[in-house]
């Protein structure tokens, strides 16, 4: 992956400053309307394989759906990094897996190789997005993670679109639009506090603005 232009750092500065200035009421406000959104998209209901995120600090915050999960029956599963040099993780379950916070402070579950799940095993994928645009694409933080992870939903051959991917982020970090890389893996929905967008229609829900 190629290095992130001037540009590009500057803009990431920004949406950072943007996302750290919200007042932690409103945050936690924001936070809960975004997992009811979720909610609203059916990924709580029971025998539900979810894949979600521990934040890191100025992320939007899961808390919510983290406490609900076990009582919907759905199965949580969180990222894990295997290997900084390769910018490669995993998804492990989080029922049961004892948690710890890795170099970049980020929670994740304990090393259980053989509970590794497999991407296309997952009915959705919950994605923190530093910024987006109303096209689904998605900025990331840089590292690439997240891009490397989900390159099997850009192969042509495949026919079914397992699974959807939902990027999740507060509404302030929205950009007029992102120049995507070939690399990068558009989201299927984007959820802010405000709508559910559904970036490959022409309309989207949006709600009375706050």
């Amino acid at each position: 992956m190629a290095q992130p232009s001037p540009g590009l750092r500057a803009e990431r500065r920004r949406l950072r400053k943007a996302r750290n200035a919200i007042e932690a009421a409103n945050r936690r406000d924001a936070e809960n309307l975004v997992v009811h959104k979720l909610l609203q998209l059916g990924i709580g209901r029971r025998g539900r394989r979810l894949a979600i995120y521990f934040a890191m600090p100025g992320e939007l915050r899961l808390d919510g759906l983290t406490e609900l999960a076990p009582q919907l029956g759905v199965t949580l599963y969180a990222p894990r990094i295997v290997s900084m040099r390769r910018r490669r993780m995993v998804f492990e379950p989080v029922s049961g897996a004892r948690l710890r916070a890795n170099s970049f402070g980020i929670v994740e579950p304990s090393d259980r190789a053989s509970r590794q799940t497999g991407i296309l095993s997952f009915d959705s994928i919950v994605v923190p997005m530093l910024g987006f645009d109303r096209r689904g694409n998605r900025l990331g933080m840089g590292a690439g993670f997240y891009d490397r992870a989900l390159q099997i939903r850009k192969r042509r051959e495949r026919r079914w679109r397992r699974p959807r991917l939902i990027g999740v982020a507060f509404s302030c970090q929205e950009v007029d639009s992102i120049t995507a890389s070939p690399w990068d893996v558009a989201m299927d929905l984007v959820v802010t506090e405000r709508e559910i967008i559904e970036p490959n229609r022409s309309t989207h829900h949006e709600e009375t603005r706050q």
